[in-house]
Parts: structure tokens; sequence; C-alpha cells
């Protein structure tokens, strides 16, 4: 008998598995094909903008994505330099061959970690309690916990022009019996769609007529732990191209043979990465719409057109791609598919990713109605140390709205649920200030020790860094420039006039165009790069981080106040009626929660914590 059962090798598998495993619990991975474990059948690329944070939440917390996108990358990208920290982000262009064959080494040289290369047909459950699977060849599994991360495997179907053909993405079989088993159990499940570009011979395109996209020449990286990265000179570039008018009227001519306009798609998909068709109808107003060419591989003569996501059938796809500049004469590797696949909805999940119909059945990824690598992969990191957590009779790990942007994906999830494919955006987070790149591991890295993923020496280096990041904080206040000072020659270099008067060093930091890395050779400090810019942007933007930390204060007051599982919220007086069906449905974890309900208003909060305050 296994202590962890996962179902599913993706990003959200591994996590999840690793998550496990790394705790000493027997795990075993169950995935369709070893050698798809953590596979790219979209974009080749991870992070972007909140994604590359979520990233380096999922390195602080002591998962494994970060360290395989840095290894295997083929270039690296920060984005919005020019925005405040709230919204700069890594991306890097993944190598997907490279990426996969790492993340199934790491795999199968974990300890506790078995990987079967296996379907599971159904759930094993007895009194509302999971007990295990069913394997496909009819042999039966045992387990205390199982984790589903079953991506877009569940009953899935390719669609292309007018046909649907039953099957998994990139060719993989579909698990047909699965989401049908959740149904027998009381679980609601709807159906979702998403889909991919055409792949091209890379030798079959002329890049001079594309603009080039290169990398970021200094050293970025996802891991805290990372040392070396592809040097800027080996990295690869991307491409910018554009749709033509030829491209629209090829498309618009078509549309009734799109899958999505032929009443063949029944899914619901993904707002914010439409197919480009989708995109036509939606925003007839553009003449033109952006397209990237990425490099998939350096093993592969493929190119992956980044925004042309379609359904048409292969005949219309060639002509779309050959009406795009330097795509004239290309060769199609791979045509373009939609895919539709059974979803769960999210509202039946706690804050722990724990099922609230079965108990000790977590899901992650996909299945719980998000889109993206990395969405998937913070999920099932967090379901396997709640899983585990929940194994040694502790806690879970709920993290909140304004210390990590996997609080907020998870809290919209199960507050308010989703009936399209789920994608993280820096919009979506109240307190995007808080929640940086640069100080991800601040956020968690205590959380990740305490799951016993982050280990000692790690931990120890952190604590040491923050111990160093206050002294050279406070020495920066201390430290003291005067009207005769050599540092007037750099204000002058930036335009500004010579001193006045005496000023400290964190107070001049906060002028316009002022950097730490400027000030350098008049400080005599010893700063490293990152951890410069870390106290640039905590010293520049102070006033703004403390006002956000004192609104966040009033979230964890909220977040503090735990609401019973046995309220009986259709008996309290003074609720409205939509309040009273709203939160006996979701059942909110916190105050907090409930207070994000669509349908639940302010009065109704105050009913609550009167009827609280009442019953202590």
């Amino acid at each position: 008998m296994a202590d962890v059962i996962v179902i599913g090798g993706g990003h959200a598998g591994v996590e999840a598995a690793l998550a496990c495993a790394r705790n000493q619990k027997q795990t075993i991975l169950y995935t369709l094909h070893i050698d798809m474990i953590a596979s790219m059948p979209c974009n080749p690329s991870i992070g972007g903008p909140a994604k590359g944070i979520v990233v380096r939440e999922i390195d602080a917390l002591g998962g494994e994505m970060g360290k395989a996108a840095d290894a295997t990358a083929l270039q690296f990208k920060m984005l919005n330099t020019t925005k405040g920290p709230g919204v700069q982000c890594l991306r890097v262009q993944s190598d997907k061959v490279a990426y996969k064959r790492y993340m199934k080494e790491v795999l199968l040289h974990q300890e506790n970690l078995e990987v079967r290369e296996m379907i599971v047909e159904k759930l094993l459950v007895e009194n509302h309690q999971v007990k295990g699977i069913l394997q496909g060849d009819g042999a039966m599994e045992s387990a205390s916990v199982v984790i589903m991360t079953t991506g877009t495997f569940m009953d899935a179907s390719i669609l292309v022009g007018h046909n649907a053909t039953p099957s998994g993405p990139e060719g993989e079989p579909t698990t047909p019996n699965l989401s049908q088993s959740l149904r027998d159990y009381g679980i609601k499940t709807f159906r979702l769609k998403t889909g991919t570009p055409a792949r091209i011979l890379t030798a079959s395109i002329d890049f001079s007529k594309a603009e080039v996209q290169p990398g970021t020449k200094e050293k970025v990286c996802f891991s805290f732990e990372t040392k070396q990265t592809r040097p800027y000179e080996k990295q690869l570039p991307c491409y910018l191209i554009y749709t033509t008018l030829q491209t629209h009227a090829i498309i618009r001519d078509n549309l009734e043979q799109s899958s999505m306009y032929s009443g063949l798609v029944k899914g619901v998909g993904p707002r914010y990465c439409p197919s480009i068709e989708d995109k036509l109808v939606r925003f007839a107003d553009k003449p033109r719409h952006q397209l990237f060419l990425e490099p998939e591989s350096e093993v592969l003569d493929t190119t992956y057109v980044q925004g042309f996501s379609t359904s048409m059938p292969h005949d219309v796809q060639e002509a779309m791609l050959r009406s795009l500049p330097g795509l004239e004469h290309c060769v199609i590797s791979r045509y373009a598919y939609a895919i539709e696949y059974d979803a769960i909805d999210p509202l039946q999940m706690k804050p722990s990713l724990e099922s609230k119909i079965i108990e000790n059945l977590f899901t992650a990824g996909q299945i719980n109605g998000t889109s993206g690598y990395e969405e998937a992969a913070g999920q099932g990191l967090l379901a396997g140390i709640n899983a585990v957590k929940k194994l040694d009779g502790k806690e879970p790990l709920i993290l909140r709205r304004d210390e990590a942007y996997l609080g907020v994906l998870i809290d919209d999830l199960v507050t308010k649920g989703t009936n399209e494919p789920y994608r993280l955006l820096t919009s979506r987070a109240e307190y995007r200030l808080l929640l940086r790149h640069d100080n991800a591991d601040e956020r968690l890295c205590s959380y990740g020790y305490d799951a016993g993923l982050i280990h000692e020496e790690r931990y120890q280096a952190f604590l040491a860094m923050q111990n160093q990041k206050e002294k050279i904080k406070n020495a920066l206040h201390e430290i003291r420039f005067t009207p005769k000072d050599a540092v007037n020659e750099y204000l002058s270099q930036l335009g500004f006039e010579p001193l006045k008067e005496g000023i400290n060093a964190a107070e001049l930091l906060k002028r316009p165009q002022v950097s730490l890395e400027g000030l350098k050779p008049y400080l005599n400090l010893v700063i490293s790069k990152d951890l410069g810019k870390r106290i640039e942007i905590e010293i520049k933007y102070d006033g703004y981080i403390a006002k956000a930390k004192r609104d966040a204060q009033n979230l964890r007051r909220m977040e503090a106040r735990i609401l019973p599982d046995d309220l009986d919220y259709e008996a309290m007086e003074h609720l409205s009626l939509e309040a009273k069906q709203k939160l006996h449905q979701i059942r909110p974890h916190t105050m907090g929660q409930a207070s994000r309900i669509s349908g639940v208003n302010p009065a109704d909060i105050a009913v609550l914590a009167v009827y609280l305050e009442s019953k202590k």
C-alpha cells in the first residue's frame, strides 16, 4: 500500500510526487508515457507576466520547476523592465526536449517514488473517503491519499475542422472513464477547451522578414540556487511578425470551418489566450495581430508560432500560415488543433486543494479549471505539501492573497470558481507590489523549510541574506552626503543640481534615476547586484509598500477568523437569501474568504460576525 498516489505526469503531477516523496512518503506516480513526463504540448516556455513570479514562488517553497527551467533554457528575458517592480517578471524560452529529460531523470532517481506507465481507470472510494485506484490492467492499488493531476486528458477530444477524435494532447491516449468515476461519487465536472498552434520546420522560414527578439544580457534566473545559466552569446533568439490582411481574409472566408464556430466545440475556451479566429471576431477593428516565432529545442528543427492557435482544417491552416511574412514557403511539421476535456468544479475544493466531497482526494492543475504549466506546477506543489500534512495530522498550508500569487490563484478558484480556463494575471493580485519577482524567498522560504522541502544549508543562507539586507538598509540611512561630497559628480551626470544640504543615502536613493549601483562608488559597502536591486526597490517604494502592508493587515484579521465547517447558514436570520445559498454552497474556510464570495455583501458579513460572537 502506498502513502500517496499521483495520477498524471504533467507539471502538477511532477511537483506533487516530488513533494510527497521528499517527505519520506511512499509515492506512486501514474503516467500514460514515461517519456512524456513534464511535456510541453503547447508553448515551449516557462514564466511570463504573473506566471514568472509563480515559478519563483515554486522555487522558494522547494519545488523543482525553477531549477529545470534555468537548466534547460534557450533564452532568458526579463519582461516589463520599464514598468514598476510589481509587474516585472522573467520568461524563459525552454528546450522542450531537454526540460522533459531533466524532469524524467529527477523523478526516476527520487527515493520513495515509483513511476508506473499505466492508465488509471477509476477511483476507489468508501464512505466518501478515497482508498486507492483501479489500474488499466484490472489490478487495484491502495493508498491513503490520491492526488489527481490529469491535465487535459480526462475524456479529451482533439478538434480540427468538423472532426472530433478521442485523444489526449500530441496524440496520446485519453482517460475516458476517470471523469465518470468522479461524477459517480458526486463531483461536478464541466467541459473546457484549449488549443495549440502549428509547428513549422525552422529551415523553411525566411527570418529576414521578422524582427529579432533577443534575451536579457544580464544574468537572470528563476531558482535562488542557480549558479550558472546559458551565456547570453549562446542564447537563441525569438522573432516577431504580424498577421496580414490576406491572413484575415482567409480566416473570415473559412470561419464556419473552424471547430469553434461550426458548433462542434461544447467547452469554453481561454479568454486570455484565444485562437486566431476568435481574435479576429472579438477584435474586428484590429488591422493586425502580433505573432512570435519561437524555437522548440536545439535537437528539433521546429518553430512554434506563438499566438496562432487554431482549429481550422489542415488545408486552411496551410493557406493561413503561408500568408504570414517569412512563412510563404513554410513546411508544417505538426498541424494546430483544439482540445476539449473534462474539468471539475473548483468550488468543490477546500483551500488546501482537498476535495470537499471525497476525503483525502486532492486535485491540482488543469483538472481544477486553470491553464498554464506554471499554475499547474504551483497547485501540484501545494497539493503535495498538504497531502503530507494531512497524513502527518498537521494543519494545511494555505497561502494568503498578500503572500503569494499562488494564494491569489487558489483563493480565486475555491471562492469564485471559473467557467473558463483560468489564467493568472498581475491585475488579479490586489497586493502585487508585495508579490514581486525579487522577494519570493522572503515571502515563502520559511514555509518551504517548514514543509521539509528547503534544505538546512539553503535556509541558513536565506537567513544570512536577510540579516545582511537589514544591515545594508540601516547603513544607507546612516551614511550622509554633504554639498562637498564627490557624489555630486554622479548627481550632475543625472541632471540634478548639486546638494545644498546634507542628506542620507536612503533619501537620495528615492530620487528618480538614482540607483544603488550608481551610488556604490560613494558608499564603501559590499552589495551584490541581486540584493542591491531588492534593497533599492524597498527604499524607493517604501511608502507604497507600507500602505500595501497596512491594507493587507485588514485581510489578515479577516483570514484569522476561521469559520466552523458545520455552520448552518440556512438557519441564520437576517442573512440575504443569496448569501445563504452561496455560503452553504462554498462553505468558506475563513471570514476573509466569505467576504470575497460574489453575492455576499458587507451587511451579510456583519450578520455573520455578530452570529459568531453570540456563539462564543
